[in-house]
Protein backbone atom coordinates (compact mmCIF):
# COMPACT_ATOMS: atom_id res chain seq x y z
CA UNK A 1 0.00 0.00 0.00
CA UNK A 2 1.71 3.07 -0.92
CA UNK A 3 1.68 6.02 1.54
CA UNK A 4 -1.04 8.03 -0.57
CA UNK A 5 -3.32 4.60 -0.17
CA UNK A 6 -2.57 4.64 3.34
CA UNK A 7 -4.63 8.15 4.06
CA UNK A 8 -7.43 7.35 1.76
CA UNK A 9 -7.68 4.37 3.36
CA UNK A 10 -7.49 5.46 6.80
CA UNK A 11 -9.60 8.47 5.95
CA UNK A 12 -11.53 8.45 2.80
CA UNK A 13 -11.09 12.07 2.23
CA UNK A 14 -6.96 13.76 2.10
CA UNK A 15 -8.58 16.76 3.17
CA UNK A 16 -9.67 15.39 6.48
CA UNK A 17 -5.94 13.61 6.90
CA UNK A 18 -4.68 15.34 10.58
CA UNK A 19 -2.39 17.69 9.21
CA UNK A 20 0.22 17.18 12.01
CA UNK A 21 1.35 13.77 10.29
CA UNK A 22 5.10 13.61 9.77
CA UNK A 23 5.21 11.12 6.97
CA UNK A 24 9.32 11.33 7.48
CA UNK A 25 9.67 10.44 10.55
CA UNK A 26 8.31 6.72 12.12
CA UNK A 27 6.32 6.63 15.17
CA UNK A 28 6.10 3.53 17.88
CA UNK A 29 2.48 3.20 17.09
CA UNK A 30 2.77 2.57 13.32
CA UNK A 31 6.08 0.31 13.30
CA UNK A 32 4.71 -2.14 15.84
CA UNK A 33 1.41 -1.83 13.62
CA UNK A 34 3.51 -3.25 11.08
CA UNK A 35 5.78 -5.59 13.22
CA UNK A 36 1.41 -7.02 13.74
CA UNK A 37 1.07 -7.20 9.80
CA UNK A 38 -0.84 -3.72 9.92
CA UNK A 39 -1.61 -1.94 6.87
CA UNK A 40 -1.91 1.15 8.82
CA UNK A 41 1.93 2.36 8.59
CA UNK A 42 4.43 4.51 6.16
CA UNK A 43 7.06 3.50 4.19
CA UNK A 44 9.51 5.00 6.77
CA UNK A 45 7.77 2.88 9.21
CA UNK A 46 8.63 -0.15 7.62
CA UNK A 47 12.03 1.00 7.27
CA UNK A 48 12.57 1.22 10.80
CA UNK A 49 11.04 -1.71 11.59
CA UNK A 50 13.42 -3.60 9.09
CA UNK A 51 16.43 -2.20 10.64
CA UNK A 52 15.52 -3.07 13.75
CA UNK A 53 14.75 -6.65 13.25
CA UNK A 54 18.06 -6.68 11.59
CA UNK A 55 20.33 -5.22 14.27
CA UNK A 56 18.02 -7.38 16.96
CA UNK A 57 16.75 -10.56 15.15
CA UNK A 58 13.29 -11.46 16.58
CA UNK A 59 11.74 -8.34 17.57
CA UNK A 60 9.01 -8.89 15.23
CA UNK A 61 8.26 -12.15 16.90
CA UNK A 62 8.54 -10.26 19.87
CA UNK A 63 6.16 -7.80 19.12
CA UNK A 64 3.46 -10.99 18.21
CA UNK A 65 4.37 -12.61 21.15
CA UNK A 66 3.32 -9.04 23.43
CA UNK A 67 -0.02 -8.84 21.80
CA UNK A 68 -0.91 -12.22 22.98
CA UNK A 69 0.15 -11.62 26.19
CA UNK A 70 -2.70 -8.63 26.44
CA UNK A 71 -5.14 -11.24 25.07
CA UNK A 72 -4.54 -13.28 27.97
CA UNK A 73 -3.62 -10.73 30.29
CA UNK A 74 -7.54 -8.67 29.70
CA UNK A 75 -8.84 -12.01 29.41
CA UNK A 76 -7.25 -12.67 33.40
CA UNK A 77 -8.82 -9.30 34.79
CA UNK A 78 -11.89 -9.24 33.21
CA UNK A 79 -12.64 -12.50 34.43
CA UNK A 80 -11.13 -11.47 38.18
CA UNK A 81 -14.29 -9.10 37.80
CA UNK A 82 -12.76 -5.47 36.18
CA UNK A 83 -14.93 -3.77 33.85
CA UNK A 84 -13.13 -0.58 33.25
CA UNK A 85 -10.22 -0.40 31.06
CA UNK A 86 -7.74 3.00 30.00
CA UNK A 87 -5.54 1.53 27.32
CA UNK A 88 -2.60 4.01 27.54
CA UNK A 89 -0.36 3.72 23.87
CA UNK A 90 -2.96 1.81 22.67
CA UNK A 91 -1.71 2.10 19.42
CA UNK A 92 -3.82 1.44 15.96
CA UNK A 93 -6.88 -0.92 15.64
CA UNK A 94 -6.28 -3.98 15.34
CA UNK A 95 -7.24 -7.76 15.76
CA UNK A 96 -8.35 -8.53 19.43
CA UNK A 97 -8.39 -5.33 20.51
CA UNK A 98 -8.89 -4.53 24.36
CA UNK A 99 -12.74 -4.06 24.40
CA UNK A 100 -13.47 -7.11 22.63
CA UNK A 101 -11.63 -8.91 24.77
CA UNK A 102 -12.95 -7.70 28.10
CA UNK A 103 -16.45 -8.46 26.65
CA UNK A 104 -16.20 -11.61 25.98
CA UNK A 105 -16.63 -11.58 29.98
CA UNK A 106 -18.21 -8.64 30.49
CA UNK A 107 -20.54 -6.97 27.38
CA UNK A 108 -21.10 -4.18 29.12
CA UNK A 109 -16.98 -3.30 29.71
CA UNK A 110 -16.30 0.65 29.30
CA UNK A 111 -12.73 0.85 27.47
CA UNK A 112 -10.62 4.69 26.59
CA UNK A 113 -8.12 4.23 24.83
CA UNK A 114 -5.44 7.03 24.56
CA UNK A 115 -2.43 7.72 22.74
CA UNK A 116 -0.45 10.37 21.03
CA UNK A 117 -0.02 9.38 17.62
CA UNK A 118 -3.11 11.57 15.15
CA UNK A 119 -3.80 8.35 13.01
CA UNK A 120 -4.54 6.25 16.34
CA UNK A 121 -7.23 8.98 16.91
CA UNK A 122 -8.46 9.55 13.30
CA UNK A 123 -8.05 5.69 12.47
CA UNK A 124 -9.39 4.78 16.11
CA UNK A 125 -12.55 6.92 15.70
CA UNK A 126 -13.34 5.85 12.80
CA UNK A 127 -13.61 2.41 13.29
CA UNK A 128 -14.73 2.43 17.06
CA UNK A 129 -17.62 5.27 15.96
CA UNK A 130 -20.16 2.82 16.60
CA UNK A 131 -19.37 0.90 19.56
CA UNK A 132 -20.73 1.88 22.85
CA UNK A 133 -18.71 2.42 25.46
CA UNK A 134 -15.71 2.93 23.64
CA UNK A 135 -13.39 6.00 23.28
CA UNK A 136 -10.06 6.87 21.48
CA UNK A 137 -8.70 10.35 22.64
CA UNK A 138 -4.98 11.53 22.00
CA UNK A 139 -3.27 12.52 24.77
CA UNK A 140 -0.07 12.51 26.70
CA UNK A 141 -0.27 10.04 29.07
CA UNK A 142 2.03 11.50 31.64
CA UNK A 143 -0.56 14.23 31.84
CA UNK A 144 -2.31 12.14 34.73
CA UNK A 145 -4.91 14.38 35.61
CA UNK A 146 -5.38 15.87 32.08
CA UNK A 147 -5.88 12.13 30.90
CA UNK A 148 -8.35 11.67 34.01
CA UNK A 149 -10.52 14.70 33.58
CA UNK A 150 -10.67 14.25 30.09
CA UNK A 151 -14.92 14.36 28.66
CA UNK A 152 -14.89 10.39 27.63
CA UNK A 153 -12.75 9.43 30.28
CA UNK A 154 -15.05 10.92 33.13
CA UNK A 155 -18.00 10.02 31.07
CA UNK A 156 -16.97 6.21 30.71
CA UNK A 157 -14.86 5.33 33.82
CA UNK A 158 -15.81 5.64 37.36
CA UNK A 159 -13.40 5.74 39.72
CA UNK A 160 -15.04 4.38 42.74
CA UNK A 161 -14.92 1.46 40.88
CA UNK A 162 -11.67 -0.93 39.67
CA UNK A 163 -9.87 0.41 36.81
CA UNK A 164 -7.56 -1.69 34.87
CA UNK A 165 -4.26 0.53 33.64
CA UNK A 166 -2.81 -0.99 30.31
CA UNK A 167 0.70 -0.23 29.72
CA UNK A 168 1.41 -2.70 27.71
CA UNK A 169 4.95 -2.63 25.91
CA UNK A 170 5.00 0.90 26.97
CA UNK A 171 6.80 2.43 29.57
CA UNK A 172 9.97 1.93 27.66
CA UNK A 173 8.78 4.97 25.48
CA UNK A 174 8.82 7.30 28.19
CA UNK A 175 12.78 9.00 28.74
CA UNK A 176 13.37 8.96 32.65
CA UNK A 177 13.29 12.73 32.76
CA UNK A 178 9.38 12.31 32.52
CA UNK A 179 9.35 9.99 35.36
CA UNK A 180 7.64 7.08 34.05
CA UNK A 181 7.05 5.29 37.13
CA UNK A 182 6.20 8.10 38.81
CA UNK A 183 3.17 8.60 36.33
CA UNK A 184 2.08 5.10 37.13
CA UNK A 185 2.10 5.72 40.80
CA UNK A 186 0.40 8.93 40.10
CA UNK A 187 -2.62 7.17 37.99
CA UNK A 188 -3.15 4.61 40.68
CA UNK A 189 -3.20 6.86 43.72
CA UNK A 190 -6.56 7.86 41.91
CA UNK A 191 -7.75 4.56 41.21
CA UNK A 192 -10.03 2.22 43.70
CA UNK A 193 -8.90 -0.74 45.63
CA UNK A 194 -9.26 -3.68 43.00
CA UNK A 195 -8.16 -1.76 40.30
CA UNK A 196 -4.80 -3.33 38.48
CA UNK A 197 -2.08 -3.14 36.13
CA UNK A 198 -1.72 -5.20 32.72
CA UNK A 199 2.08 -4.60 31.78
CA UNK A 200 4.98 -5.00 29.42
CA UNK A 201 8.27 -3.13 29.15
CA UNK A 202 11.25 -4.16 26.83
CA UNK A 203 14.22 -5.03 28.55
CA UNK A 204 17.56 -6.46 29.01
CA UNK A 205 20.38 -7.74 31.29
CA UNK A 206 22.94 -7.07 29.19
CA UNK A 207 24.18 -3.14 28.88
CA UNK A 208 25.84 -3.47 25.40
CA UNK A 209 22.43 -4.79 23.72
CA UNK A 210 19.89 -2.30 25.93
CA UNK A 211 22.27 0.71 25.01
CA UNK A 212 22.79 -0.47 20.94
CA UNK A 213 18.49 -1.25 20.69
CA UNK A 214 17.94 2.18 22.65
CA UNK A 215 20.42 4.11 20.01
CA UNK A 216 18.99 2.10 17.11
CA UNK A 217 15.68 3.48 18.03
CA UNK A 218 16.64 7.06 18.73
CA UNK A 219 18.33 7.52 15.10
CA UNK A 220 15.28 7.83 13.31
CA UNK A 221 14.49 10.81 15.29
CA UNK A 222 11.84 9.06 17.33
CA UNK A 223 10.69 9.91 20.35
CA UNK A 224 11.35 6.88 23.04
CA UNK A 225 12.31 5.96 26.52
CA UNK A 226 15.29 3.22 26.68
CA UNK A 227 15.50 -0.31 27.46
CA UNK A 228 15.92 -0.69 30.96
CA UNK A 229 16.96 -3.54 33.37
CA UNK A 230 14.23 -6.38 34.54
CA UNK A 231 15.19 -4.95 37.79
CA UNK A 232 13.95 -1.28 37.00
CA UNK A 233 11.05 -2.18 35.03
CA UNK A 234 9.64 -4.18 37.89
CA UNK A 235 9.80 -0.68 39.77
CA UNK A 236 6.25 -0.35 38.07
CA UNK A 237 5.05 -2.88 40.81
CA UNK A 238 6.05 -0.97 43.99
CA UNK A 239 2.91 -0.98 46.14
CA UNK A 240 0.47 -3.71 43.69
CA UNK A 241 0.43 -6.90 44.50
CA UNK A 242 1.54 -9.24 41.51
CA UNK A 243 -0.45 -12.11 40.88
CA UNK A 244 1.40 -15.86 39.62
CA UNK A 245 2.43 -16.34 36.06
CA UNK A 246 0.95 -19.23 36.28
CA UNK A 247 -2.82 -20.28 35.71
CA UNK A 248 -2.74 -22.68 38.29
CA UNK A 249 -1.16 -19.93 40.70
CA UNK A 250 1.90 -22.56 41.31
CA UNK A 251 4.90 -20.11 40.19
CA UNK A 252 5.93 -17.47 42.50
CA UNK A 253 4.19 -14.27 41.85
CA UNK A 254 7.25 -12.39 39.62
CA UNK A 255 7.44 -10.65 36.28
CA UNK A 256 8.51 -13.12 33.50
CA UNK A 257 9.02 -13.05 29.70
CA UNK A 258 5.50 -12.39 27.71
CA UNK A 259 5.01 -15.20 25.93
CA UNK A 260 5.15 -17.59 29.17
CA UNK A 261 2.77 -15.55 31.17
CA UNK A 262 -0.25 -17.72 32.33
CA UNK A 263 0.67 -19.35 28.21
CA UNK A 264 -0.83 -22.60 28.65
CA UNK A 265 1.43 -25.61 28.33
CA UNK A 266 4.44 -23.26 29.46
CA UNK A 267 6.41 -23.27 32.32
CA UNK A 268 6.47 -19.45 33.36
CA UNK A 269 10.53 -17.71 32.78
CA UNK A 270 11.79 -14.78 34.36
CA UNK A 271 13.98 -14.26 31.19
CA UNK A 272 14.56 -16.42 28.21
CA UNK A 273 15.75 -19.74 28.53
CA UNK A 274 18.34 -18.79 25.79
CA UNK A 275 21.20 -17.07 26.71
CA UNK A 276 21.50 -15.51 23.75
CA UNK A 277 18.43 -14.02 23.35
CA UNK A 278 19.39 -10.37 25.41
CA UNK A 279 16.34 -8.54 24.92
CA UNK A 280 12.59 -9.32 25.93
CA UNK A 281 9.01 -7.92 27.08
CA UNK A 282 9.34 -8.19 31.11
CA UNK A 283 5.58 -8.72 31.95
CA UNK A 284 3.24 -8.93 35.08
CA UNK A 285 -0.19 -8.20 36.16
CA UNK A 286 -0.74 -6.82 39.45
CA UNK A 287 -3.69 -5.61 41.72
CA UNK A 288 -4.01 -2.25 44.21
CA UNK A 289 -5.45 -3.54 47.71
Amino acid sequence: MSDNDFMKHSTGDLANFPPEVDMNTPTVARIYDAMLGGKDNFEVDRQAMAAIEEANPGTVDLAQANRAYLTRGVDCVAKAGVRQFLDLGSGLPTADNTHQIARRTHPDASVVYVDNDPIVLAHGRAILAETPRTSVATADLTDVEGVLAAEDTQRLIDFSQPVCLMLVSLLHCIPDEQDPFGVVRAYFDRFAPGSCLVYSHIVSDDETAARDFTDRIHSFGTSWGRVRSPEEAAKVFDQLELVSPSSDGTFDPVPVECSTWRNDGRTPEPRPADPEVLIWEHAGIAFKH
